[in-house]
């Protein structure tokens, strides 16, 4: 059956975002895309003009996604202490239940490219964003986005390393709850201080 035109782009976008997880973008080619999805490589070629903007379209899917994800959790909470739990819970769930999602968003291709690496880093950028309004303290704005910069790389760096260990992150719920509590009474612990300044 054919499909309609931006179905069968979403399609190939789960197809090649679980290939290139799995590979990397310099190792698959669009061959190999087109081989995994079932279709001639013509076909991809009438999405995407070549396979660099096929992955920075990948990359600002995925981002998106889990953007949406941390927003929908914290929105619904009533207080500063749910709305780190529901965070943490929201993107823990988001990792496991999409592991190639996260490895296409931190992994080494977007490391070791200057375009990938800005369109993750934009990502990064909004998570922090996001997160900076729902630390509820007396603190200069400097002091806040150096909090919610920390927030955001306790996440990922559980989540990095849980997958690199395993291939599998452990249950999402208790991570959530583990760093939650860490953070939550961490920051209860913050006084507003002096701006750092750079030698």
């Amino acid at each position: 059956m054919r499909l309609p035109a931006e179905q069968r782009r979403l399609q190939l976008l789960d197809v090649a975002r679980d290939i290139f997880a799995e590979r990397g973008f310099h190792a698959t080619s669009m061959d190999d895309l087109a081989s995994a999805a079932g279709i001639t490589k013509p076909v991809l070629y009438q999405h995407w003009p070549s396979k660099r903007a096929l992955y920075v379209e990948l990359l600002e899917s995925v981002g998106a996604q889990l953007l949406a994800e941390l927003g929908r959790a914290t929105g619904s909470a009533s207080t500063g202490r749910e709305r780190v739990e529901q965070g943490f819970a929201a993107y823990f769930r988001w990792v496991t239940a999409h592991p190639s999602s996260f490895r296409l968003l931190f992994g080494a291709s977007v490391r070791n490219d200057s375009e990938f690496a800005e369109v993750a880093e934009r990502t990064l950028s909004a998570a922090v964003t996001a997160v900076e309004p729902l630390i509820d303290l007396a603190v200069p704005p400097e002091q806040r986005a150096v909090l919610a910069n920390a927030i955001v790389g306790v996440a990922e760096a559980t989540s990095r390393r849980a997958l690199a260990d395993t291939g599998e992150l452990d249950d999402p719920e208790h991570l959530a709850s583990w760093l939650s509590e860490l953070t939550w009474f961490g920051l209860r612990g913050v006084r507003a201080g002096e701006p750092a300044h750079r030698q």
